[in-house]
């Protein structure tokens, strides 16, 4: 059967490749509308072909020998010759014809009806009114070079010519720091920038020290790569390599990629920079250590202060030894561990860190300052991946994923709730491969990936996501829909945001399905309605003597500065402790609170307006 449908389909007629605009121009020519005189034969056996960047000079001349345009400066052009790109170009049909059949260094003479050139219906190359592009003409053209080139932008304002091919794939961005010999030259080959001698140029990447051209091209190059990078005056802007770029059409760059250190802005505001001071072994990103992986690093830190002094160097102070942490257990200053993770093997990098995501949210060493804006050079010597589940049996399994929620525990008692609920999480992902074989084995999976899930539940309350909280115990819900403990845990997330009436609803049900847990559904429906009537009683306050006037007139609503959630907040947190439904998972917090939707939204939308203005996003007036 697949031996038929394979034959069938041999005989299916090929595609039809999509016509281009120039196709549909080539149809329109007429025999005899273009002519080739050769004037002086060219070099090489190749001939330019679509993609290829041509340099040509140009005259147009009369049949009787009047010259009406050209580049050259004897016949009072500029003496640039054009540059365009085949297929990709607007060109007039008589080129786009003829300079395919040249080679290099070639002269020929191009007779032309008007059709082939500017007088052709809908040209996409426009010229002066004064032009005769009525006329016959003659085009005499000197194919002075062509090559392959890469377009840099769109409107061809910025071509590359690779003349030697670099090495690896990476290619500088900002804000990389670049090392690169430069020189330029005007289009009529005059030297005006020689900077190949002593040391390379060395500039920041996006802080405008180059012209703009130049460096988008030099951002499509790699290491030693070498290349002309073609700019014309749109792209030509004032930097401290090429001050004054006045009267200059285009620009030719002669452009040898040195070097360049990989920068990287962690957090996108200047404040956390990795500078890669040594290349590494292997691919980026692929061979960095992005997962949790067992790390062994030498660094020296030290203080941004004029002295730079040294706190801590591990090859002094550890007797010679590398640290060695695993990653994503907040181990290390957050800042330290973000950069090492985008390390090689072999690596060394310069970090600098502000105080935030260096030692004022960590163990800070005796000698570093409160606010101390800190360096730490990094060396990665190599790294261990976790272990890969695949072939473990299930026992197996289940003792890797206790380890790691073992550890989620513990960075949540520490309060790291964002590495806690990756931990959960990582072991959730998991599971998604795990296929228990027995009911015994199943009964075992299902307990534990429910415990997991409330376990991100508590650690997305905990970050004030009350909305995530709900979803993660549906999961358990959908999966065991008499589980107490998803219950309990979704409805102190409904209090918590403010949704009394499904809380109500979780708690009683609680109650109905497991009478031993009913003095916690008990307390937490005390904690409700008195969180309940402290809502009602503010918004009674706040609003009094809104309703007391006569219709048409305007009661004024009195805005205490202190809004109702930020009370029920810190009623909650004080309330936010254990009780006997958590004693196998992280606690809950309890977070701000808003009151319920009530009948004076329904019958006043406007008021709901209203209140979201002044700070409430629901509200119940008695």
């Amino acid at each position: 059967m697949a031996a038929e449908e394979e034959a069938a389909q041999s005989y299916l007629p090929p595609k039809k490749k999509t016509e281009s605009e120039d196709d549909k121009r080539r149809k329109k020519i007429v025999p005899g509308s273009l002519m080739k005189a050769l004037m002086r034969p060219g070099g090489g056996e190749s001939n330019p072909s679509d993609g290829d960047q041509v340099i040509y000079h140009c005259t147009v001349r009369t049949l009787d020998g009047v010259v009406v345009d050209s580049t050259r400066s004897e016949h009072g052009g500029k003496g640039i010759p054009i540059r365009n790109v085949l297929g990709k170009s607007k060109m007039i049909m008589g080129l786009l014809e003829g300079i395919p059949t040249m080679l290099k260094g070639e002269v020929a003479m191009f007779k032309m009806k008007p059709q082939m050139h500017y007088g052709e219906e809908d040209c996409p190359v426009s010229v002066p009114s004064s032009f005769p592009k009525e006329d016959e003409l003659h085009f005499e053209i000197e194919l002075i070079d062509f090559s392959k080139a890469k377009v840099v932008c769109d409107d061809f304002g910025v071509l590359k010519k690779v003349a030697h091919e670099g090495q690896g794939w990476e290619s500088p961005r900002e804000p990389y720091e670049v090392r690169a010999w430069i020189s330029a030259k005007t289009g009529d080959g005059k030297l005006i920038l020689s900077q190949t001698k002593g040391e390379p140029y060395f500039f920041t990447f996006g802080k405008s020290e180059v012209p703009k051209g130049l460096e988008m091209g030099i951002g499509t190059m790699t290491r030693k790569e070498k290349a002309v990078i073609y700019v014309t005056k749109q792209y030509l802007t004032p930097s401290s390599l090429l001050p004054e770029i006045e009267g200059y059409e285009e620009i030719h760059f002669e452009v040898e990629l040195v070097h360049f250190i990989q920068v990287r802005d962690m957090l996108g505001d200047g404040r956390l920079i990795k500078r890669r001071l040594q290349d590494g072994k292997g691919e980026f990103p692929m061979d960095c250590p992005l997962h949790d992986s067992l790390l062994r690093v030498h660094y020296k830190g030290m203080l941004l202060n004029e002295e730079k002094t040294v706190f801590y160097d591990t090859r002094v102070d550890n007797k010679g030894e590398p640290l060695e942490f695993s990653s994503g257990e907040g181990l290390v200053p957050e800042g330290f561990e973000m950069c090492v993770r985008l390390m090689l093997p072999g690596e060394i990098a310069l970090v600098t860190c502000p105080p935030d995501y260096a030692y004022d949210k960590f163990s800070r060493p005796p000698n570093v300052p409160e606010g101390a804006h800190v360096a730490w050079e990094i060396e990665l010597l190599g790294f261990e991946m976790p272990k890969d589940w695949t072939g473990l049996n299930f026992q197996s399994i289940m003792d890797e994923a206790e380890k790691i929620r073992v550890t989620g525990n513990r960075l949540f008692k520490e309060g790291k709730f964002e590495l806690a609920k990756a931990k959960y999480e990582k072991v959730l992902r998991e599971f998604n491969h795990v296929n228990p074989q027995t009911d015994e084995e199943g009964k075992v999976f299902l307990d534990t990936r429910n415990l997991l899930h409330l376990n991100v539940a508590a650690c997305f309350l905990k970050m004030g996501e009350c909305k995530k909280s709900i979803e993660a115990c549906n999961k358990v819900l959908d999966a065991t829909p008499v589980h107490v403990k998803a219950l309990y845990r979704r409805g102190m997330a409904y209090m918590a945001a403010g949704d009394f009436e499904e809380a109500r609803s979780d708690f009683q049900t609680m109650i109905k399905i497991d009478k031993s847990s009913e003095p916690d559904a008990a307390a937490a429906l005390a904690k409700l309605k008195k969180q309940e009537q402290e809502v009602e009683r503010k918004a009674r306050k706040q609003f009094k003597g809104l309703f007391d006037k006569k219709p048409g007139e305007i009661s004024e609503v009195q805005v205490e500065e202190r809004v109702v959630g930020d009370e029920i907040s810190a009623e909650n947190r004080k309330n936010s402790e254990g009780s006997s439904s958590e004693r196998d998972e992280p606690p809950d917090l309890h977070a701000d609170a808003a009151p319920p939707v009530g009948w004076f939204y329904k019958l006043w939308p406007t008021g709901g307006r209203l209140f979201s203005a002044l700070g409430f996003q629901r509200c119940s007036i008695l």
